[in-house]
């Protein structure tokens, strides 16, 4: 019997947009400004993203199609070019946060322009797609989870050197806010950590991998990915949570934290330079990789909403070009991080929705559509969603008023 983790890999892959530069932003301004107030946040979107990630595999797994692929089938032209634009802001919404974070950790390490840095970013991207095509997925894969396992290290060896307190970790479990700014962070935290382009993406890896299960193989794939999911997002929950107290423990009395140079140079202060340079390195591997798994996943989109393909090059320019304007004119990289993340939320629901309503269709899924309870659960996830970007746009004006 084929053991089940000759089967993993789709999940890593995935999981890479769920610690992206945007996630590094997010999380440390979060841990630096509020402490351990938002550890709470995390927790819930994690949980939630591993949910949502499984539905996709399913999705894939099931059919042998696509989400994005089943989608366009079910739409008139207007609505799939109108929904394809939202997917391709996302993707590029998606592509600024990597792109810049990729940049100022070569700035980090070498002293590099942010512009040089990002095209860098953007050739190594192209470089790594390349493996994927040539090589296979697999292949893909095993570069991607050793970009993975990088990430982890940079962003976890800190807390090594100086640990959070257990009692104020748990105080952060309890859900709350303090004033408008917490409510932005959360929900660029959670667009940083529940990634649309994820969600369309997880689908094509799934089917990639495995093809059309028959009935006979289906339960061991399906078993079979939901490990593979739980390990995948159980590491990214883990390395987002250890980024908030990497910040909450070390960044909170120190200056210059609102931006991630600041950050880096906070933690070279109080935790060394070893320490600081495997933090650049980590958000280094963290932009190669998730700007090269976003590129696939806008791919995906394209390929199956409107059914156009176009080269791998021109692709990266155009959703390159974008990040490049930001580096070029030196708007505030981070906060230009943390504002990509709050586009990415609100992008979830256009994903979510979808994705709750294929799973749940028997025509669609068979004897593998989602049970009542289970979409009950699904509808949580999205109104908790929809609440937190309702929130996100009201929330700081009622704060402001009192």
């Amino acid at each position: 019997m084929t053991k089940p983790w000759v089967y993993l890999g789709p999940a890593f892959v995935a999981a890479i947009a769920y610690v992206d530069p945007g996630n590094v932003a997010a999380n440390l301004t979060s841990g630096a400004r509020f402490g351990y107030l938002l550890v709470w946040v995390l927790v819930l979107a994690n949980l939630m993203a591993a949910l949502v990630q499984y539905q996709s595999a399913k999705l894939g797994i099931v059919t042998g199609k696509t989400m994005p692929e089943l989608l366009g089938e079910r739409m008139r032209r207007a609505l799939r070019v109108a929904y394809w634009l939202q997917a391709e802001l996302v993707a590029i919404a998606t592509d600024l946060a990597e792109v810049v974070g990729g940049a100022i950790a070569l700035k980090l390490l070498f002293g590099l322009p942010l512009i040089l840095g990002g095209a860098i970013v953007g050739v190594i991207s192209m470089v790594l797609l390349a493996v994927q095509s040539r090589f296979g997925q697999r292949q893909f894969e095993s570069v991607i989870i050793g970009l993975l396992a990088v990430i982890a290290v940079g962003f976890l060896s800190g807390l090594v050197v100086n640990p959070p307190d257990a009692v104020l970790v748990a105080g952060g479990l309890v859900p709350r806010f303090d004033g408008g700014e917490s409510v932005l962070l959360a929900a660029s935290m959670l667009g940083a950590t529940m990634m649309p382009h994820a969600i369309y993406v997880h689908s094509a890896l799934a089917r990639d991998r495995h093809g059309v299960a028959n009935t006979q193989t289906r339960s061991r794939l399906l078993r079979a990915t939901k490990i593979d999911v739980f390990l995948a997002l159980g590491l990214a929950g883990i390395v987002n949570v250890g980024m908030l107290l990497l910040a909450a423990v070390n960044l909170q009395d120190a200056t210059g934290t609102d931006s991630i140079e600041g950050a880096h140079l906070a933690i070279q202060n109080s935790l060394g330079s070893v320490a600081a340079l495997i933090f650049a390195v980590g958000l280094l591997a963290s932009g190669l990789a998730s700007t090269s798994v976003g590129s696939y996943a806008g791919a995906t989109i394209m390929s199956g909403l409107i059914k156009k393909q176009i080269p791998l090059f021109l692709r990266r320019m155009i959703t390159l070009a974008p990040a490049l304007l930001i580096l070029s004119i030196q708007i505030d990289a981070t906060w230009a991080l943390v504002l990509s993340q709050v586009v990415l939320s609100f992008g979830i629901p256009f994903a979510l929705i979808p994705l709750l309503r294929l799973t749940s269709n028997r025509n669609v899924m068979g004897e593998s559509a989602n049970r009542i309870p289970l979409r009950i659960l699904l509808w949580i996830i999205v109104a908790l969603v929809i609440t937190l970007n309702l929130a996100l746009l009201f929330g700081p004006l009622l704060f402001a008023s009192r």
